[in-house]
């Protein structure tokens, strides 16, 4: 793939909305449950939800296909999490609880186009 075709311009435009979802996924998690609305006053365990998303971290800054297809799944129980949050939580866990169906929901969309996108050197490369 040449270095200035569209598809690979695609493909960095969603390597980047991708990384970027998901550290600030990270992010949130560590906030949320610490600082901003944690469930007891000094926090809470639920700080560790964000451990299993750092271990596709590097794989995602990299750019590799297999790691978007496995995180694609990964990232569906955190939007689980903010939708049933969303739905039972009141005031700002509400409102994080939002932010963490919004950033997930991106990060699914980007690691499935992705994939998709990346496909053909993907067959490429094993031919």
């Amino acid at each position: 793939m040449n270095p200035l075709s569209p598809h690979n311009y695609q493909a960095k435009r969603l390597q980047f909305g991708a990384s970027i979802c998901l550290i600030a996924l990270i992010l949130l998690c560590i906030a949320w449950e610490s600082v901003l609305a944690p469930l007891k006053p000094n926090g809470s365990l639920l700080i560790l939800k964000a451990l299993p998303l750092l271990i596709p971290l590097f794989g995602i800054l990299k750019g590799r296909r297999y790691t978007y297809q496995w995180a694609g799944m990964l990232i569906l129980f955190y939007f689980t999490e903010g939708v049933v949050r969303a739905w039972s939580d009141t005031g700002l866990s509400s409102q994080l609880a939002l932010m963490e169906v919004v950033l997930s929901l991106i990060f699914f969309l980007c690691a499935i186009f992705y994939a998709k996108l990346t496909r053909n050197n993907a067959l490429k490369g094993a031919a």
